[in-house]
């Protein structure tokens, strides 16, 4: 605004165009309650999702009422109040509203670090700096869990790192499309791991590692947590005696996952040749005995995880 000098004692006066007195003069005096601007309402830090609206605050106190303008890296920032079709809103209060947040991948105009700047004829007042960040969160896993597979009692370990974003992403856990229930005391999620100190047969299933932050979650491959039983023994086989020459029946009864097979042999290895049957329910039968001492063999079909013998008394 232009000042002219007054011609009674020099004081400066409002031009002609501007006497409304809007900057606290009155007449060629400046009034006594007048004082100049500050800040009463700091503009925060933001981190704001694309397309998506924002606010940074500010307030400020003076007499007369302080202008307040909004600079991002020294330069003014245009507002409605420049542009009506501008996506930035200056509010009554001094806020800047932002519509959207507009941000792509050579364009960026809405990043960056921000101060409001309150005036009026007595001085100034500038807010703290205040950074506007655009979230972000890629679509790619840097690394995607793996398949494990455990028998049942040992430990289950399953590993991933969720794509880049910012804010950095959580990471959580889906079994079967379900929220993993960590409050399991055997279940340990720390960093991108997810420990099963003890599984079980229920344990099983597929799972996927879930990263989010404020723009979303991503999901990633699914892994397969195979949980495997060791052989063991439904029903054993009980001793027999027999006299020579007659037929014995030896009963046995395994469980296990992968299902065991069951194999016979004699303590020294043969069977005897063409006397001795093992029907589909794992039963030994011997024809014609002799003196003998046997045992038995379980191991699985595709995964060695034990052997259990029984060795009659």
């Amino acid at each position: 605004m232009d000042l002219e000098r007054g011609n009674d004692n020099g004081t400066p006066a409002p031009t002609s165009d501007n006497d409304d007195n809007s900057l606290g003069y009155t007449g060629s005096r400046l009034r006594q309650e007048d004082f100049p601007p500050r800040i009463v309402e700091h503009p925060s830090d933001l981190i704001v999702s694309k397309g998506e609206p924002a606010t940074l605050n500010c307030k400020a106190e003076g007499r007369p009422t302080p202008t307040i303008e909004w600079y991002k890296g020294g330069e003014r920032v245009e507002t409605d109040k420049d542009d009506p079709r501008s996506h930035r809103m200056l509010l009554p209060s001094g806020s800047l509203f932002f519509l959207r947040i507009v941000h792509g991948r050579k364009s960026r105009p809405d990043e960056g670090v921000y101060i409001c700047v309150a005036r009026n004829y007595l001085g100034e007042a500038v807010s703290h700096n205040a950074s506007l960040e655009v979230a972000i969160l890629r679509d790619d896993f840097r690394q995607n869990p793996s398949d494990v597979m455990v028998a049942v009692g040992e430990p289950a370990v399953m590993e991933c790192q969720p794509p880049r974003g910012h804010p950095e992403p959580t990471i959580s856990w889906k079994k079967d499309g379900s929220p993993l229930d960590d409050k399991d005391e055997r279940i340990t999620i720390r960093g991108g791991k997810l420990m099963i100190t003890y599984t079980r047969k229920s344990d099983a299933g597929k799972y996927v590692c879930v990263g989010t932050n404020m723009v979303g979650e991503r999901e990633s491959e699914v892994a397969e947590l195979t949980v495997l039983e060791r052989p063991s023994f439904v029903k054993r086989p009980s001793n027999l005696a027999v006299t020579v020459d007659d037929s014995a029946e030896f009963k046995c009864e395994a469980r296990g996952d992968p299902v065991p097979t069951v194999r016979w042999r004699k303590d020294d290895g043969e069977l005897p040749k063409s006397r001795y049957e093992i029907r589909d329910d794992h039963t030994l039968k011997i024809r014609k005995v002799r003196l003998a001492t046997w045992d038995l063999t379980l191991a699985s079909r595709k995964i060695w995880l034990g052997k259990l013998r029984h060795q009659p008394l």
